[in-house]
This record gives structure tokens, sequence and C-alpha cells, in this order.
């Protein structure tokens, strides 16, 4: 990641998530709250490019997950959640150096179920939509 990409969200009220293991390797991913509902944020490098030079499709996916599941975490209040479905459509490709963006909308929340809905972007393009449920756990499972 630039500087000057780091430096844009940081002027632009973005603050690094923290995060371990898989996603430590990832990121770094960033958040801010808009309207008082969570946004998320990734700026794609060369270590996120595949065959073709374009970002990684399963790039896309980890982070449609990660931030539908941080969004359905944040709007049920409980801290540990599973994903449960993941559907993606990929609708354009992402360029490296592009700073991919997506705010998650919830769309239902169960007892034990949290439905979620994305458009992850790149300057205003599309380049997935993905939907999403989460299963609450009990904490600690």
């Amino acid at each position: 990641m630039t500087d000057a990409a780091a430096d844009q969200l940081i002027s632009d009220g973005w603050t690094i998530v923290d995060t371990t293991g898989f996603l430590n390797l990832v990121g770094p991913l960033w958040q801010r709250m808009v309207n008082g509902e969570p946004e998320y944020a990734l700026v794609s490098q060369d270590k996120h490019h595949n065959r073709r030079g374009l970002v990684q499709g399963g790039l896309l996916m980890t982070f449609a997950d990660r931030a539908c599941g941080m969004a359905a975490r944040f709007a049920s209040g409980r801290p540990t959640m599973a994903t449960v479905q993941l559907d993606v459509h990929f609708v354009d490709g992402g360029k490296i150096g592009e700073t991919l963006m997506t705010r998650p909308r919830v769309i239902r929340t169960t007892r034990s179920l949290v439905f979620v809905t994305t458009e992850v972007k790149a300057n205003e393009r599309t380049i997935i939509t993905a939907n999403g449920v989460f299963k609450i756990l009990k904490d600690g499972s």
C-alpha cells in the first residue's frame, strides 16, 4: 500500500481494524462510521493480484465476508458470528492500487441469524455484489 493511499484514508477519518491470522496477511483493513453505519476499505496491493494482473477474486470474497460479518456483529451486538452462506457476483475487475470500499447493510436479524448485503466498489464502480447469512454463536463457541 502506498503512503499516499494510507494518508488519504487517515485524513478521511478511517482507522485500521485490528486483525490477526489470515486477515492480517490480507490487510490492512480500514473502517469508519458514516451516519452511524460502518464502512470498510482495503487498498489493493501487488500481493493481491491474479494471473491477469487484476485483484484476485478470493481477496474480494474475503473482504466482503469480513465486512459483512463485522456489520452483522455491529447490528446484533453479539461478538461471535460464523458465516453460514456467502453469495458473490463478480461484476467488474478491480485494478491493483485501487481502494476498495463497502458499506454493508443488514437486511434482517433474527434470534440466530443476520442477513447482510453489500457492494464492493472501486472509484464508484461496482466490482462485486455479495449477500451473506451469519449465525449468531453462543459467546465463546
